[in-house]
């Protein structure tokens, strides 16, 4: 961290929510990169960036969150990387199974992104 800027990884596919968490995010000091499509977020995970904390939706278009998740967990430079799932979907149960560290669902939830990402990163 040579700037000390936190950098999150964020894949979600609806506009207006993206835009708003990344909104909220930057206000707060992150640098966000965002994705709005699976597969441009799985090729991301896959490389060697930075990142420190990973939000994924799990309704994305090619791959969903739970897959991003399920990769993450398999590669050794991303397997302590803490990951948010925050999504309208009824998958909290398998998100867990699949490695996430907090399950928000949308649109409460986006209430406590901050609190999570702040908890996570300590």
């Amino acid at each position: 961290m040579p700037d000390g800027t936190l950098t999150i990884l964020y894949a979600e596919d609806h506009k207006i929510v993206a835009d708003a968490v990344k909104e909220t995010l930057e206000e707060e000091g992150f640098r966000v990169v965002l994705c709005s499509d699976g597969a441009v977020a799985l090729q991301r995970i896959s490389g060697n960036a930075r990142y420190d904390l990973f939000i994924v939706d799990n309704h994305l278009p090619n791959v969903n969150g739970i897959e991003l998740v399920r990769y993450a967990r398999q590669l050794p430079h991303r397997q302590a990387i803490p990951i948010i799932m925050l999504s309208a979907t009824d998958s909290q149960g398998e998100a867990y199974q699949a490695g996430v560290n907090v399950f928000l669902k949308k649109p409460e939830g986006v209430k406590s992104l901050m609190e999570s990402v702040n908890n996570l990163i300590k």
